[in-house]
């Protein structure tokens, strides 16, 4: 795997190919968050493709200063840019998103359908909500990496955390 560090600085410099080997090493990950955060493959390639456009200016502009790992920086421009589009979505006034990602096709219809299921109820979260959960309990980050990319304390994602759980636990007991 590419030394990510040395990838950005790399890129800071002009160098493509560097920046090329980011997304490549980066690009499923950020797809699986952005699928999550926006249940619909479209615009889940869209907000990616614009995180990476945003990235790619950010480094050659000198805005990563190398603080924090490429790829929580990364986490970060990917879930801004998927709360942006879930913004940009409720302006347009649309339909809740209708799930299109298309799981892998090693799943049985169970899991497909479990994973249709899990996506409507992320999408009845509030959106930092969402973006917790996503982070914490499908990316597996902590929550200190969570909150650097929320942009707000551990506590804070914790709380969020808490109030998720307690949504989503509340809408298992009403349709049991």
């Amino acid at each position: 795997m590419v030394e990510l560090k040395l990838a950005a600085a790399q890129a800071a410099r002009g160098d493509h190919a560097a920046f090329r080997s980011i997304v490549e090493n980066t690009k499923d990950g950020m797809y699986r968050l952005s699928c999550r955060m926006l249940g619909n493959a479209n615009d889940a390639e869209d907000a990616l493709q614009n995180a990476y456009l945003n990235a790619y200016r950010a480094l050659r502009d000198g805005r990563y200063t190398g603080e924090s790992r490429v790829e929580t920086w990364l986490y970060r421009i990917v879930t801004n840019s998927c709360l942006d589009a879930l913004r940009r979505r409720r302006v347009r006034a649309a339909t809740p998103p209708d799930s299109t990602h298309e799981p892998s096709a090693e799943l049985s219809p169970e899991a497909t359908l479990a994973l249709r299921e899990i996506d409507a109820w992320l999408a009845e979260l509030p959106d930092e909500q969402r973006a917790v959960v996503i982070l914490r309990c499908v990316e597996g980050l902590s929550s200190k990496d969570a909150g650097e990319i929320l942009g707000c304390s551990e506590g804070a994602v914790e709380q969020k955390l808490v109030r998720a759980r307690a949504t989503l636990r509340k809408r298992r007991d009403d349709e049991e």
